[in-house]
């Protein structure tokens, strides 16, 4: 049989974590309910600013094009899928450095605020006012 024809022998590729730490590596953290719960908030967050910036931009494309005169050349739309998809790349891209601040706003809604800090901490003690004599 020619070696052509042959099937290709199966790797195994390694890609994503391990299921078992190497040695000398520490082991992964368990993760527990909130912090479970604060990652899917932030993915969803991020992911609808995305979105949000992602119609913004498709919007204004429109728009240009609806104000663009007959012969104009913002009313061809012969790259017009080709704009949607850098469109889209952008608006991950943007979404990625929370340009905008939208998934801030939503994490902030959605996640519980930071406990305040004791008592005893510095920036709680109240110190009396000295009288000027």
């Amino acid at each position: 049989m020619d070696s052509r024809f042959l099937p290709m022998p199966v790797r195994q590729l390694d890609i994503g974590a391990p299921t078992e730490p190497k040695v000398g590596q520490a082991a992964p953290a368990p993760q527990t309910d909130e912090s479970r719960y604060q990652a899917k908030a932030t993915e969803a967050a991020v992911k609808f600013e995305s979105f949000f910036i992602a119609q913004t931009l498709h919007k204004m494309r429109d728009a240009t094009k609806a104000m663009a005169d007959d012969d104009s050349i913002y009313k061809d739309t012969i790259n017009s899928d080709m704009l949607d998809m850098a469109d889209n790349m952008v608006a991950d891209q943007l979404a990625g450095r929370r340009a905008f601040g939208v998934a801030d706003a939503i994490l902030r809604q959605l996640t519980p605020p930071p406990s305040p800090a004791p008592a005893s901490s510095p920036e709680n003690l109240v110190f009396p006012k000295k009288n000027p004599d």
